[in-house]
């Protein structure tokens, strides 16, 4: 089974950080011109995140590799890999941090305050950074980008946290843990290398690795699926649109 292991490892190592990067720079340039190219670019975005995980499914289906091995079983506690302080911390900033999420989703529909204030924020963002030009703009992106969404949340927590964790122990039995969730979260941070390196690389690969220490804690990849989801879900939300002339929208501070 190693070989199988070692030919996604250099995949992942390779492919998302050149190809990644060079297909944005070409994206920016297009979606001046191409009406369709941020439709596009959402549809090769996904087929691409599918490609690997499909790869991963075969290896389960057709290896000694279980779903098991890459997180998918029922969440349970486990404070003996990082300790229970470091595990609880993560928790509840975690928890904290979703609360927060579902607060200004669920304000961005009802308040004209905490809508106004998204737009505001996005806008500010966009000024900074070039890779915003991402964001879907129309209807018809904006239902792309939930897609999007679901599979960066499905396939980037199988790739860079079930399996690359897994992958990285078995081939290394010998490294440390924390160095096997540095080296899966560093990973992570190089496949947005798109984004930029502070932005992109620096700040992505600290989320991976809580999301890491996380999956490790629950021993589940499960619920980090659907906090990812809500991550790049959220990201949509502060794009102008019409949602601000509801007259279900209220002054809520």
């Amino acid at each position: 089974m190693e070989i199988f292991l070692w030919v996604m490892v250099v995949f992942v190592l390779l492919y998302e950080p050149i190809f990644g990067y060079y297909d944005f720079q070409k994206f920016k340039i297009n979606v001046t011109t191409n009406a369709h190219a941020r439709e596009k670019y959402y549809i090769n975005s996904i087929a691409g995140l599918w490609a690997p995980t499909l790869y991963i499914i075969l290896l389960v289906l057709f290896t000694e590799l279980t779903f098991n091995q890459i997180g998918f079983t029922l969440p349970s506690i486990n404070t003996n890999v990082f300790g229970p302080i470091i595990t609880y911390t993560v928790f509840a900033l975690t928890g904290i941090y979703i609360l927060a999420i579902l607060y200004y989703m669920i304000g961005y529909h009802v308040s004209i305050n905490i809508h106004t204030k998204l737009i505001e924020a996005k806008n500010r963002e966009k000024e900074k950074s070039e890779y915003l030009v991402i964001m879907p703009v129309s209807k018809r992106e904006k239902k792309l980008w939930n897609y999007v969404s679901i599979t960066a949340g499905f396939t980037e927590e199988i790739i860079y946290r079930g399996f690359l964790i897994f992958a990285i122990s078995y081939l290394f039995p010998n490294l440390s843990v924390w160095f096997v969730v540095i080296f899966a979260s560093l990973l992570f941070g190089l496949a947005h290398t798109y984004q930029g390196l502070l932005s992109g690389v620096l700040q992505t690969a600290i989320v991976g690795l809580v999301f890491s220490v996380l999956y490790i804690g629950l021993s589940s990849i499960i619920p980090l699926i659907l906090i990812h989801f809500l991550i790049d879900y959220m990201a949509k939300l502060g794009e102008d649109d019409n949602t601000i002339k509801d007259s279900r929208i209220t002054k809520i501070p």
